[in-house]
């Protein structure tokens, strides 16, 4: 008893695990206390934990950490240079005219979110296949188009990610390993295909961009040669850009690498006039390109037995979809994708939104986007926020990677690395979920975008992940 009396006679250090709300009570009291913010592992999934542990079995968990040493050093070694343009159905590999490639993991046309059944058929329309939406609808559900995601054929899309036969696309390939990767040219915000639009404004628009800026575009880079995308993603992320939301600063680039190349093609004047201003008023020309350089960078660390780094995340509007790299291209872990929570363009609100939608997310698997918010602070006025969450949102994915980029750095955390090659075992371990910066699309076809903002994967998608990788590497 004397013990506990002396106990009561000193000063007590409180510390608080888990619970906040108990933390804000006792500095409500004035009382001193340090908050930990703890969480059962696996968030108290028993089978998840039990995997875990599986997994961290001396010997196996070895053989994780060396494949993913592996799996970093292909990342940082990679080299995405853009080479040139081309025609869909001429370059990405698989394409055939009744082929449609959309955004996402696996998906059937009965279970398509509206902006993405709106971008398909749109697309059906703009190939001739349909002569209204009414026609293109009754083709898309008749079984006679082929829907694939655009990561099951080298390529990527933003938002609906809808890819179709004439598309003019860039192609991007990584000088280090050899392969490609392919994306459609930037529409612009608003109203345009990708968000699901598809009237005659957009029809034209994409008209025009196969017929004028397309050729325009090829001409200039067949003057101009390659282009080093690396170097040039890691001078965005010095002058504010994050590379996926943000994207000032890699347009600019982009449009000075050109210009010079594409004012000495003999194309008419007025079309490469028309052509430069398009891209100049367009401040999301880069995200095109950008988001294949992420690709191409990451497509080869998929060969890599026990290696748990995820390779790709991406969703469709209905399911978030990850795969993982040692357990291959075919396998897709799915989830119901969440609401963005972000800021809505006047006139919208939450009740108009579509559920998380589009490819873009492969710059956050590369450890870009939003793992380098801190690097574009002023994209809080975009997605909502303060300056202090871009800053923290960079910190924190440090928590769930395996490194850190060599040439992709933070400026505002004294040049430190950006957060490299998401750890599909630290995520579950930690219960720190991926953090994405997207754009809001309309929950209804036709509309377009109708606002920006922040969201992460479900949790499911890491728990089916890991199950899957305990079956095959710790039994």
């Amino acid at each position: 008893m004397s013990k506990l009396n002396e106990l009561f006679n000193k000063e007590l250090h409180i510390v608080n695990f888990g619970i906040e709300s108990f933390y804000h009570d006792l500095k409500g009291q004035k009382e001193p206390a340090v908050h930990v913010d703890w969480k059962p592992v696996a968030g108290g999934n028993k089978e998840a934990a039990g995997n875990l542990r599986k997994l961290k079995n001396p010997a196996i968990y070895e053989k994780i950490q060396e494949a993913n040493k592996e799996a970093l050093r292909r990342i940082l070694a990679a080299q995405p240079t853009l080479v040139g343009l081309g025609i869909a159905g001429e370059v990405i590999p698989g394409m055939t005219k009744d082929t449609i490639l959309h955004a996402g993991p696996p998906i059937t046309w009965d279970r398509m979110c509206g902006p993405m059944k709106g971008a398909v058929m749109g697309g059906l329309i703009l190939e001739g296949q349909a002569k209204d939406l009414k026609e293109a609808e009754a083709l898309a559900a008749s079984g006679k188009i082929k829907f694939d995601p655009c990561h099951m054929h080298n390529a990527v899309g933003p938002m609906a990610g809808v890819v179709t036969y004439s598309m003019p696309v860039w192609i991007i390939e990584n000088k280090a390993f050899g392969n490609r990767a392919y994306c459609t040219l930037n529409e612009g915000l608003g109203k345009v295909l990708r968000f699901g639009a598809c009237d005659q404004e957009v029809f034209t628009r994409l008209h025009w961009m196969r017929d004028v800026l397309y050729p325009v575009l090829k001409a200039g880079m067949e003057i101009k040669g390659e282009i080093d995308l690396k170097t040039m993603i890691a001078q965005v992320l010095q002058m504010g850009d994050e590379a996926h939301n943000r994207n000032k600063a890699g347009t600019s680039l982009m449009f000075r690498e050109l210009t010079p190349a594409i004012l000495a093609t003999d194309l008419p004047n007025q079309q490469k006039i028309d052509a430069l201003n398009f891209i100049n008023n367009n401040d999301h020309t880069f995200l095109n390109i950008s988001m294949p350089a992420c690709k191409c960078t990451m497509d080869p660390i998929f060969d890599i037995p026990y290696c748990s780094i995820v390779a790709t995340m991406n969703r469709n509007g209905t399911d978030f979809g990850i795969r993982i790299a040692g357990l291959g291209k075919d396998q897709w872990f799915a989830a119901t994708a969440e609401y963005v929570q972000g800021l809505y363009f006047p006139g919208f609100t939450e009740q108009d939104a579509a559920r998380d939608l589009g490819d873009s997310c492969i710059t956050e698997t590369t450890g870009i986007g939003g793992f380098c918010m801190a690097a574009a602070p002023a994209i809080v006025q975009f997605v909502g926020g303060q300056v202090s969450d871009a800053l923290n949102y960079s910190k924190t994915m440090y928590e769930i990677t395996v490194g850190e980029g060599q040439a992709y750095k933070i400026p505002a955390l004294d040049f430190r690395g950006s957060p490299t090659g998401i750890d599909m075992l630290k995520v579950i371990e930690t219960g720190i979920r991926p953090i994405i910066n997207t754009g809001i699309a309309h929950k209804d076809y036709g509309v377009g975008q109708v606002g920006a903002g922040i969201v992460n994967p479900p949790e499911d998608c890491f728990i089916q992940a890991l199950k899957a990788f305990a079956d095959k590497y710790a039994d």
